[in-house]
């Protein structure tokens, strides 16, 4: 048990560092920017209690909101991911699963996994820049902004999945 914390730990800090320090910088087209940390609370196993889900998710968000001198909008559009998740994640797995499944492409299946993250990430990074915005005057900037970091996002998730699966 105490090696699956500190495992997690030790993630949490490679996911934070690798956004502040690498993802953040990356504008693609001038809307496109990676959102990877999402992939750190999309890993944790079924079981695992909503409580701690909750907190790592807010946790993560609050570090990131404090490197990218936000106000509170990574903390509030994770928090809601880490508390609709296990639901999510119960749409797409099967009936029959093991109680400590993680979600992974071996475990769901590529067409599964592929639904469980784009639904996600989608929902993250509409909730993100919803909250960044605060408005809908520019709609179609926002609209560019939550399809190109979600294909973005979604393509290097796939990516660090499938090589994770080898």
């Amino acid at each position: 048990m105490n090696l699956r914390i500190v495992r997690d730990i030790l993630l949490f800090m490679l996911f934070c560092i690798v956004h502040v320090l690498v993802l953040s910088h990356i504008r693609l087209l001038g809307h496109a920017t990676p959102m990877l940390y999402v992939y750190f609370i999309l890993l944790f196993p079924r079981n695992y209690p909503r409580w701690a889900l909750l907190l790592w998710s807010f946790a993560m968000g609050l570090v990131l909101d404090s490197f990218a001198n936000m106000p509170g909008v990574c903390a509030a559009s994770l928090t809601f991911i880490g508390l609709i998740k296990p639901s999510v994640l119960e749409m797409f797995m099967q009936r029959e699963s093991a109680e400590d499944l993680k979600p992974s492409l071996n475990s769901m299946g590529t067409i599964n996994f592929l639904l469980y993250v784009s639904l996600l990430v989608v929902v993250n990074n509409a909730l993100f820049f919803m909250l960044e915005t605060f408005n809908f005057y520019n709609w179609l900037n926002w609209l560019w902004n939550v399809l190109g970091c979600s294909a973005l996002t979604i393509a290097i998730i796939m990516v660090l999945e499938t090589v994770r699966r080898k």
